[in-house]
């Protein structure tokens, strides 16, 4: 080799010398096959595995029922999911199945925000068919689900440290939406943004800060009255921003803490700012409503007694009527019509009375009832996620002990989207743990012991680690790159650690928007990163989504390819031709050069130079 070249025998010693890595070999990077766009059946799928694919993802594109172009496991049959089992077993490659990608959490929020069961339930049945299809033809192992729970301001989350850290925009600490529902029906019941002003009373307080009366007594927060301004002849009312729902949700917390005592569950009975603010709406909004009843029903008491005066005047009447004279009569008569012209006056009053205070309480039981179902979409929508993916760990239990698996089938949820619940890695873990706690309180109930529980919900219930959708948290980090890599790398040794990954996703990106890079050919600390879990003794399946490639190099597969070589495994050869079949060709090869802005990585085998070969450069071979 002469200008000075290093030989192109062997990539390790490319880079004047410096020897590559070998970081995952071959058999161990896996491709995603999306159903109905990456590949459509199973003759696409095996043409993957004889280009060296040494794992699979089957994922699913669609919902509900299948089409072309978005196609559900219910599409393939048992002579599909026959040939599926047999095609891995024979090429010794591992399968991961990937339920239907519209699933957006198992918490069931539909596009209007609200909170549905009948979502939750498609949901969940999109599961339970990915995992039947996983039984029948991976014979176990992951199930990947999208989380997505719900949609959350970022600078909210503790670990954004009030926006210090991260942040939706720039002004979301002080602009941040946050939403609360009623926790019966899971509608949403208003969207409060933390810059607007509400006006409250003026509570009445003595000078160590307790609520009284309005003759001095203390009385619980639920009875103190306004305050009242003799000056001006009415109540004094000021603007409140959030920071004082801040103060009265610690106000409830502490009073719930008193009444539970034991029973107290700081997640669960924790006031936020937000509930809150909607319950001090239901009080007020109910007192209100009970003062008009008091106000229309004032006089009732008088009415009535005035109303069994009548009747019994216009008995007298009328009883009178029939012993008077026939020439007295007229004047019985006057009175009597008289009185029942004033007994019919009345009773419309009353009925008008009454209808306008009945309608006033029961407005006021009804902003009880609802100030008591508050409660922060966060808690709402935790509770039915956790319990979600419970029901598809015991779904995945079942499935491996009735088809007597040999090794276990499991769902692993995927950190999706920066702005979804589930999307930071910490969400990820805590869904995991608090998903596992669930379905072992399911499995006691069947009889397991404590132990026996703990060990299958942490068989069944895992993590996807997607270090492409992690790293779209560069956007919202307050901090430069060198400071993020540092954050990311951190979060996949805490994931590592806690051991709960079952499953990995390899994509790569700028951090802007998951553009499904090849990895190593964005920003993402990959390497670091398989190092980190490696280290922690993961073992499971790697799974390259490089959807980009499939427009923007020859084919899809060139993605893997780059992964490969980008992990350190940079030499695969066509081979020689022989047998009758005609030699093959440049673009046969990894990152040919035809058709491509960039060079090969190696020259191997039967494509060793010879006196016609010159570099793809055009410098000549001497």
């Amino acid at each position: 080799m002469i200008y000075g070249y290093n030989s192109p025998m062997d990539r390790q010693y490319m880079d004047y010398g410096k020897k590559e890595e070998k970081i995952l070999g071959v058999k161990e990077v896996g491709i995603a096959m999306a159903m109905g766009i990456g590949a459509r059946n199973i003759p696409e799928i095996t043409s993957k595995i004889r280009a060296g694919a040494g794992n699979l993802e089957i994922q699913f594109m669609g919902a509900g029922r299948g089409s072309q172009q978005g196609e559900t496991p219910g599409m393939f049959g048992k002579y599909h999911r026959q040939a599926l089992r047999e095609l891995s077993k024979a090429n010794e490659i591992n399968l991961t199945t990937h339920a239907s990608v519209g699933i957006p959490g198992l918490a069931g929020q539909d596009q209007q925000g609200n909170f549905s069961d009948e979502q939750r339930k498609m949901a969940l049945d999109e599961v339970n068919r990915a995992i039947e299809f996983a039984a029948d033809t991976a014979l176990g192992g992951s199930v990947v689900i999208h989380t997505g729970e719900f949609q959350r301001p970022i600078s909210e989350e503790p670990w954004a440290e009030g926006g210090k850290k991260f942040s939706g925009f720039e002004e979301e600490p002080k602009k941040a939406v946050i939403r609360v529902v009623n926790k019966n029906t899971g509608q949403v019941l208003t969207q409060i943004r933390k810059n607007e002003k509400v006006s409250r009373p003026v509570w009445l307080t003595n000078e160590k800060g307790e609520y009284i009366d309005y003759d001095g007594n203390v009385v619980s927060r639920e009875n103190r009255v306004p305050r009242y301004n003799s000056e001006k002849g009415t109540f004094d009312i000021v603007e409140k921003g959030w920071d004082s729902f801040v103060e009265e949700a610690k106000e409830m917390t502490e009073e719930k803490r008193r009444e539970l005592g034991a029973d107290f569950d700081e997640e669960r009975d924790t006031v936020t700012p937000e509930e809150a603010f909607l319950k001090a709406t239901t009080e007020t909004q109910e007192k209100i409503a009970k003062g008009w009843a008091l106000y229309y029903g004032r006089d009732l008491d008088k009415k009535f007694r005035r109303l069994d005066e009548l009747n019994e005047k216009k008995k007298f009447l009328q009883e009178k009527l029939e012993t008077t004279p026939e020439s007295e009569k007229w004047k019985i008569k006057g009175q009597l019509k008289d009185t029942t012209t004033e007994l019919a006056e009345l009773k419309r009053i009353i009925d008008s009375d009454k209808e306008m205070v009945t309608g006033q309480l029961q407005q006021a039981k009804d902003q009880e009832r609802l100030g008591k179902n508050v409660i922060s979409a966060k808690k709402f929508a935790l509770e039915r996620s956790a319990g979600g993916y419970a029901l598809s760990g015991m779904h995945a239990w079942e499935e491996t002990k009735k088809k007597n698996l040999e090794k276990p089938i499991f769902i692993t949820m995927e950190n999706i989207f920066p702005e979804s619940y589930g999307g930071h890695p910490q969400e990820l873990k805590k869904l995991v743990l608090e998903s596992r706690k669930k379905m072992i309180n399911m499995l006691k109930n069947k009889g397991k012991s404590e132990s026996e529980a703990k060990k299958l919900a942490e068989t069944h219930i895992k993590a996807t680690l997607d270090v492409g959708h992690l790293n779209l948290w560069r956007k919202y980090f307050k901090g430069n790159d060198k400071e993020f890599n540092k954050w990311l790398l951190d979060q996949t040794e805490d994931l590592a650690k806690s051991k709960i990954i079952g499953n990995v996703h390899l994509a790569d990106n700028f951090g802007y928007q998951d553009e499904h890079l090849a990895p190593g050919q964005g920003n993402t600390p990959i390497k670091d990163m398989v190092k980190i879990l490696k280290k922690h003794g993961y073992k499971g399946a790697y799974t390259v989504e490089c959807g980009s490639s499939a427009t923007t190099d020859a084919s899809y597969f060139h993605g893997l390819m780059k992964t490969w070589e980008y992990l350190g495994s940079p030499v695969y050869s066509m081979g020689a031709a022989r047998d009758g079949l005609p030699p093959a060709q440049w673009q046969n090869i990894q990152h040919s050069y035809f058709g491509q802005t960039y060079p090969p990585s190696f020259v191997f085998g039967a494509y060793s130079p010879s006196n016609e070969w010159t570099l793809w450069s055009g410098v000549p071979m001497e």
